[in-house]
């Protein structure tokens, strides 16, 4: 037996619980391994609170994320006492996730463990933090430099947003960060941002084509925000698009692209190739400052997750929250 966050859908209602299931209720698959830590992404918030649909098959164990060790396997690349790290993979929507001590996944959705990192530490960057490393590698790929001008980042207090400034921070960028949350500051600049907005300034419907701001964008907001950072991408910029916290529309027009010759780079991190996946992984172990996770970083046991997931639909929560199993 071992215990998970179970989440349940019928004709009587919803709940969300802790319970113990047995290990012969998982599903196929080629690696059975133990969960150390998992952690709380907007889309794991969503399916406990059932504020989306989210989930596509009932009943389901939470968890998009998750890092630990191998126990059994018959996949060639893995091995049990192997350290693993995973995310996405459509965990916590169409098959169990990793809100639990137990999880049988298969062998070709798992990352090996940087030796940088500790499961904890992997959990405190989670989906958000690799996320955030997928949009930094899509600005460099288009060959955005430190002395090109000011990256701004949408959302920047969230878990993209933090580990973003983060990451861009250390490796020379100037950031701006935009956050609803004034009292936030101190701790934006510590992550490594130069600059902090207030995130009204980019909210509301705008012009379609703004002054020249940003030699790129990391925005994980969407609708207006998105678009009016499109708007003030400077001549040859690009914006690295990953969320949809302020909505999943694009009230925008094509002036950025045709007068200035922005990029739009769309993210996807839940069916990511494994090789973009682990060079991911292998450049926050290179570029992520280990010490900055403890300040980006709550950590909660299991039987306080779903509390933690109706604090994040509030908008209460800053930075990562890991979940210890």
């Amino acid at each position: 037996m071992f215990e998970a966050l179970l989440l349940n859908k019928s004709d009587t209602g919803f709940s969300a619980a802790v319970v113990s299931l047995d290990e012969a209720q998982l599903p196929a698959g080629d690696v059975l391994v133990q969960v150390d830590y998992s952690s709380l992404n907007y889309k794991d918030a969503l399916a406990i609170t059932n504020k989306s649909a989210v989930v596509r098959s009932w009943p389901m164990v939470a968890g998009i994320d998750g890092a630990g060790t191998v126990i059994e396997s018959s996949h060639p690349r893995w091995k049990a006492g192997d350290k693993f790290i995973h995310n996405g993979w459509g965990l916590g929507e169409t098959r169990w996730g990793l809100m639990a001590e137990r999880a049988r996944l298969q062998g070709d959705w798992l990352v090996r463990l940087p030796a940088a990192f500790s499961a904890r530490q992997a959990m405190a960057i989670g989906t958000a933090g690799y996320t955030a490393m997928l949009c930094v590698l899509a600005l460099e790929k288009h060959g955005v430099m430190p002395t090109d001008g000011e990256v701004l980042v949408t959302g920047a207090t969230g878990g993209v947003g933090s580990v973003a400034v983060a990451l861009l921070g250390r490796l020379g960028y100037s950031v701006v960060a935009a956050t609803g949350r004034a009292s936030e500051e101190a701790y934006l600049r510590q992550l490594g941002a130069g600059a902090v907005m207030d995130r009204a300034e980019l909210a509301a419907p705008g012009k379609p084509l703004q002054k020249e701001r940003w030699a790129a964008v990391v925005d994980a907001v969407g609708s207006h925000t998105l678009a009016n950072a499109c708007a003030q991408t400077r001549y040859g910029g690009v914006v690295a698009a990953c969320g949809l916290a302020q909505g999943a529309d694009f009230p925008a027009t094509v002036l950025p692209f045709i007068l200035r010759d922005i990029t739009l780079a769309g993210i996807d991190s839940v069916m990511a190739p494994l090789a973009r996946r682990q060079q991911a992984w292998d450049r926050l172990a290179a570029s992520l400052d280990p010490a900055k996770l403890e300040a980006i970083m709550e950590e909660v046991p299991l039987a306080r997750a779903a509390e933690k997931a109706d604090e994040l639909m509030a908008g209460k929560i800053r930075g990562r929250v890991v979940v210890k199993i």
